[in-house]
This record gives C-alpha cells, sequence and structure tokens, in this order.
C-alpha cells in the first residue's frame, strides 16, 4: 500500500450510499421510442451517418466525427430512424438527435470477438476502442481513445485507475467492481500495454471495503497495486486523486499527462475490456437510480433511453416530485423535462421530492472565507461570482475560472446560499 498524501480543501456531504449499494445490476428493457443526442462528449459532435426511414440494428453506427476530439455514436437498438431533430439534452438544453423507433427485436450488429488479444499492438486496441465510441464514464466524457494517446513528449510513468466514486448517493462503480472486477482487471492490462507504464494503482474510497477487498486480491498477482482513500469529496476528481496518491501537482490549465499520469475511471475501463474482447460499442452503461423512488438501485441502462420510462419502472409519485437531478447531488444537473435521455455521461438519476428540495434565496456575500477554504483548485469562488455578476468578462482569466471543476464544493459550504457554481458556469460560457 502506498503512503498517502491529502489535497486541498474537499468537503464532506453526507454519503446515501446505503440507499442503493449492494443491489444487483438490473437490465431496464429499451424504450419504444430513443434519442440520441449528436453531442455526448467532450469535443466536436457527431454528424448523422443515417437518415429518416433507415433501418439500424443494435450497435449500428449512427453518427461520426473526423476531428480528433470527438467519438462515433451507435444505436442501443434495432429498429427505423424516425426522425434528425432537435430533442432535450440532459447538460445543453436541447440538441440535435437521431430518434429511433424499437423494433423490440433487439437484432445486433455482428461483431467481431478478439481472441488472441496478447498478439494485439497499441495501435489495434486504441482503434477498437475509439470506433467502440469509448468515453469517460466517470462523469467527464472525454473520448477515451484522446486519452490514450498522449503526444510523445509527455512520458507517462502512472496510470491511475479511479474507483474512488465519490459522489454522494453514486454506486454504480461500486457494483462494477463487485461484478466485473476480473474484467476491470484485464483491461487494466490492456491500458497498461497501451501506455507502456510500470505502475498500475487502483484507488478506491474506504467506504467500499467489499470493493477493496476483492480488487486487491484480484490484482495481487498481477503487478497492480491498490490503495485505500479517506472519504472525502471530491477525492475522486482526476487532480485531487493524483495529489492523493502521488503527491504530484498538475499545473493550473494543464492535464495529469503534465505530470506523467493517465486517469480512468472503472467503468470506462470495462467498457474498453467488453469493446476488445467482443467487439462491443458503449451503447449501454450501468447507472444508480436512486432517491424518492420506490426501486432504489443500478441498473443496466440504454444509451438514448428517457429519464421517464427509467422513472416509470422503477417506481415514482409523479405527483410529488420536487427535482430530478441526472448525476449526484453535488455536480449532476437538474433537468426540465423528462424526456430527456440518458446519455453516455449519465452516471446516476436522483429523485428529490418537494420536502426535500432545497429552495433557499441567495443572501449577501458575508466574506467569510468558507469557499476558499473548501476549493480544492485554489480559487476564489466568491470573487468569480461577483466578476461574472459584474459582467467584467475579461478579467475571468486572471481568476483562472477554467481550473474550475465545478465540484459544488464552495457552494455546498456557503452560509449565503450563493450558487456559486451557476455563475461559474455562466462566466465560462462567456469566455468561449
Amino acid at each position: 500500500m502506498n503512503k498517502l498524501f491529502n489535497f486541498r480543501g474537499g468537503v464532506h456531504p453526507p454519503e446515501n450510499k446505503h440507499l442503493s449499494s449492494g443491489r444487483e445490476i438490473i437490465p431496464i428493457p429499451p424504450s419504444e421510442i430513443l434519442m440520441f443526442p449528436l453531442s455526448q462528449h467532450t469535443g466536436s459532435p457527431c454528424t448523422p451517418t443515417v437518415q429518416k426511414g433507415d433501418k439500424v440494428k443494435r450497435g449500428t453506427l449512427i453518427g461520426t466525427s473526423e476531428k480528433l476530439i470527438s467519438s462515433p455514436l451507435h444505436s442501443s437498438v434495432s429498429g427505423t430512424v424516425k426522425s434528425i431533430e432537435n430533442t432535450p439534452h440532459p447538460v445543453i438544453g436541447r440538441f440535435k438527435s437521431v430518434v429511433i423507433e424499437n423494433d423490440k427485436q433487439d437484432i445486433a450488429e455482428e461483431t467481431i470477438s478478439t481472441k488472441d488479444i496478447e498478439n494485439l499492438s497499441s495501435a489495434e486496441i486504441i482503434k477498437i476502442v475509439k470506433d467502440a465510441g469509448i468515453v469517460g464514464l466517470g462523469g467527464a466524457a472525454f473520448p477515451t481513445h484522446v486519452k490514450l494517446s498522449p503526444p510523445k513528449e509527455k512520458v507517462i510513468d502512472t496510470f491511475i485507475v479511479n474507483g474512488a466514486e465519490c459522489e454522494p448517493y453514486l454506486t454504480c462503480d461500486h457494483i462494477l467492481m463487485l461484478k466485473k472486477g476480473k474484467e476491470i482487471i484485464e483491461g487494466i492490462k490492456l491500458v497498461r500495454k497501451i501506455l507502456n507504464v510500470k505502475r498500475c494503482i487502483i484507488a478506491i474510497e474506504e467506504n467500499k471495503p467489499d470493493a477493496i477487498k476483492q480488487m486487491k486480491e484480484l490484482a495481487q498477482n498481477e503487478n497492480i497495486e491498490l490503495v485505500s482513500l479517506k472519504v472525502k469529496y471530491p477525492q475522486g476528481g482526476e487532480k485531487q486523486l493524483i495529489k492523493t496518491v502521488l503527491n504530484k501537482e498538475v499545473p493550473s490549465g494543464g492535464l495529469p499527462m503534465d505530470v506523467g499520469v493517465v486517469v480512468h475511471n472503472v467503468g470506462t475501463i470495462s467498457a474498453i475490456y467488453e469493446a476488445v474482447t467482443s467487439g462491443k460499442p458503449l451503447y449501454e452503461r450501468v447507472i444508480t437510480v436512486t432517491g424518492a423512488v420506490e426501486k432504489r438501485g443500478n441498473y443496466l441502462v440504454r444509451v438514448g433511453t428517457p429519464v421517464k420510462d427509467i422513472l416509470n419502472f422503477c417506481g415514482v409519485d409523479w405527483d410529488n416530485i420536487g427535482k430530478i437531478i441526472l448525476g449526484g447531488p453535488m455536480m449532476g444537473i437538474a433537468q426540465q423535462d423528462i424526456e430527456t435521455p440518458v446519455i453516455k455521461g449519465t452516471s446516476g438519476i436522483l429523485v428529490q421530492n418537494q420536502d426535500e428540495t432545497i429552495k433557499d434565496e441567495e443572501t449577501l456575500c458575508i466574506r467569510c472565507g468558507r469557499c476558499v477554504e473548501a476549493c480544492p483548485a485554489y480559487l476564489s469562488p466568491t470573487q468569480i461570482a461577483k466578476t461574472v455578476k459584474a459582467e467584467k468578462w475579461e478579467r475571468l482569466n486572471a481568476l483562472h475560472i477554467k481550473d474550475c471543476m465545478e465540484c459544488g464544493a464552495c457552494a455546498y459550504v456557503c452560509p449565503s446560499k450563493i450558487p456559486l457554481v451557476q455563475y461559474i458556469k455562466l462566466g465560462k460560457i462567456k469566455l468561449h
């Protein structure tokens, strides 16, 4: 076990993971109509490769892009392309999407299973990952093939597997480590081959002792280390994880590769393994559905499935809903449209009833400095918010607004209930 260090700031919100922890992964039946926004990842959106009336299968390519930072999109069902139109999007409101009517046959595209994995070259593995449309499943949805192809001048010496899952309520990574631990280990070995690193570390928060025990046993003969992390939010942030595990500081405006590190989420590793061994594109993922629902748990959900159908399956009192959040309570985004579909980066659905929904009004900043103390990125959130309110957009770069990971720690501790993250998001938009 490594000596662990500590990152600056952070908070300790109630975990509430017991609501769904340990629940089996249950598949949710595909919906009749599914929507596939052509922007589901960091970078350039896809262009549709199908048109209205086309027949598709599960795994059919329906969107792609020639841009480097992008990722192809595949249908998660067989059926007919009903339309290509703007539909709800969980992050940006609305976006151009491929709408598919499910024929309920669930016919899959033919895929090639790779038996001789040992003899695959790094380039071949990266191409498989790219063609499968795999992106980071921890939330950022950065195209995985790009992360696996650092510039030659960036020498990578350490690969960290992120199993922290520090966001309250969410347990989908936890259950993946319990149910697909062997596959994750094999996926780690594939990534290790690509990056040509000697040091691989699995990092898991200590509130998952069963996952720690299992992954440690699986890793012990594979030259893979395991570290148990203190529970602290946002422990799972890349920069915070690197600081905790390696005591390395990623520079302002920099990336993990600048300090010789690549970080991947355990869900991403599982998807890499499936793509390489069975040719499976990323058209489904495990999410946590929790909060004010009857059947809280971890579910295997097809990409494109409307939130409404998932919540109907899990049992929800539509008359008592206060808020529906995609993701967790700290970094998740509240939704206005229940037709919004699950996309690749959706890690969970948290439902709050009307009594649970916070309706505190913003008051004046009292200059207490709590947001500064809590910020893991060494920022002054209140100063950024004031600058945004004053519409002094040109000053935001000097305040390093782009270093904000939007973890929400600042807003969580603010006694004046200032929506600091929303102001920061607005500031970033204005800078583009």
